[in-house]
């Protein structure tokens, strides 16, 4: 049996850490470069390697191509995760919070939540915006305490006062 692309990339990325940083950009841009230029998956992994290894400068605007090129919707959400935190590292905060926050609109409840307002938290942090910060991470938090919940999500909800 052939391994399909995606289970390819999967595998390189499961191996990431054992290799060194030119191995992993050397193998993801060898299977990017089996795919069409326009392919959104393959300017997704594109831009995640570059984010993995630092070079967020040439990440973003692989991550825009790949989200302006109509990417799935397992990738879509780790795109725009990705390119928030990218864009926050680069200094660009208001844009990474409109991505988030956007982003969090749409998918109020579903598995990129917690991580997107993981991400959210952090921006809002490195924006001066830290009692805010500290309610978005403690009301996602909350969904997951055993006891207090309630108590939880209401105190932090009044952090944004």
């Amino acid at each position: 049996m052939t391994e399909t692309w995606d289970e390819r990339v999967a595998q390189i990325w499961a191996e990431a850490e054992q290799l060194s940083d030119d191995a992993v950009l050397a193998r993801i841009d060898a299977l990017v470069a089996e795919r069409d230029e326009a392919d959104a998956a393959a300017a997704f992994e594109a831009a995640s390697v570059r984010d993995y290894l630092g070079r967020e400068a040439d990440a973003a605007p692989l991550y825009r191509r790949a989200l302006a090129s109509g990417l799935d919707a397992h990738r879509r959400p780790q795109a725009t995760i990705q390119l928030a935190s990218t864009l926050r590292n680069l200094g660009r905060p208001d844009e990474a919070l409109a991505l988030l926050e956007d982003h969090l609109a749409e998918h109020p409840a579903d598995e990129w939540t917690a991580p997107a307002a993981a991400f959210l938290a952090l921006t809002l942090a490195s924006a001066g915006r830290e009692r805010e910060a500290a309610s978005v991470a403690l009301v996602a938090l909350s969904s997951t305490l055993p006891a207090y919940a309630g108590a939880v999500r209401r105190y932090a909800l009044e952090l944004r006062r």
